[in-house]
């Protein structure tokens, strides 16, 4: 199912005002219903190869079975649909491409990345994540963080250590307690969501929610939400104007319509039955 004239999506990518160059990598296949943000982490570059293998190997792998599968398919072993599984497998074989360069490439040793997934399919959208790069949702003018981050910090927020509000200021902020390429194994956190026409998704690196407030990228969605491409580059501007401290990256999805998958009769019984 072509999704080009379903979502409407806008990006942008920047160094940062600090950093010398970018270590984000962002792609989106809008046919597919698919977009990727992963900031890179690591030595001298290796950062930026990590984010980028990690985003070639799943826009690449998820294409060629796409071409043939659909993601709410049902897999007559299991008996469930075939998206999560299609989404983990790619992650872990872009989870095992950087694992196994860090480890065979001295200059690329302990290179890692987030990474966050959004495949849009029947009226959905799964998502898969590592680590503490974001994904937001503007429904009803109320904005919603849906992935939690996998980091330190929010570990010591859920004990209770310390407040969200201390959090703001906090240091060591980047510590993230997963990640993409860092063990030989990891398993994503997976989720599901019902989406609606005219909801708005926002997919971003740290660089971004660390230097603008929540409150703020709301105001900014809501005044430049008509054109997406002026919405991402001024939600970069500003996490630069306040300091651009690291690598900023942005990803919008409109869903513009409804975009139920054709099934066939089984797997239309099957669904209702569940």
């Amino acid at each position: 199912m072509d999704l080009t004239q379903t979502l409407e999506i806008a990006s942008c990518t920047d160094p940062g005002m600090v950093r010398s160059h970018n270590e984000d990598s962002i792609a989106a296949d809008a046919a597919n219903g698919l977009v990727v943000l992963a900031d890179g982490m690591g030595g001298y570059h290796a950062g930026e190869v990590a984010s980028g293998m990690a985003t070639t190997v799943i826009i690449t792998e998820m294409r060629q079975i796409l071409a043939s599968a659909q993601p709410y398919q049902i897999d007559p072993r299991t008996k469930q649909e075939i998206a999560v599984r299609l989404v983990r497998e790619q992650v872990l074989k872009a989870n095992s491409s950087i694992y196994q360069a860090a480890q065979t490439q001295p200059q690329y040793a302990g290179m890692g990345t987030t990474l966050v997934v959004s495949l849009f399919y029947d009226n959905r959208v799964l998502v898969a994540h590592l680590g503490d790069s974001r994904l937001y949702l503007l429904r009803d003018g109320q904005l919603r963080q849906l992935t939690r981050d996998h980091s330190l910090l929010q570990e010591q927020i859920d004990s209770g250590l310390i407040s969200a509000e201390q959090a703001k200021n906090a240091q060591h902020k980047n510590l993230v307690t997963k990640a993409l390429g860092i063990d030989p194994s990891v398993e994503p956190e997976i989720h599901e969501y019902r989406t609606r026409p005219g909801d708005l998704y926002l997919l971003c690196s740290d660089g971004l929610c660390d230097m603008v407030d929540d409150e703020d990228i709301t105001m900014t969605l809501q005044a430049l939400g008509a054109n997406l491409n002026l919405a991402a580059q001024q939600l970069v501007q500003m996490a630069n104007d306040n300091g651009g401290r690291d690598n900023v990256s942005v990803i919008l999805v409109r869903v513009l319509r409804e975009y139920p998958g054709a099934r066939g009769v089984m797997a239309k019984v099957f669904a209702w039955l569940k």
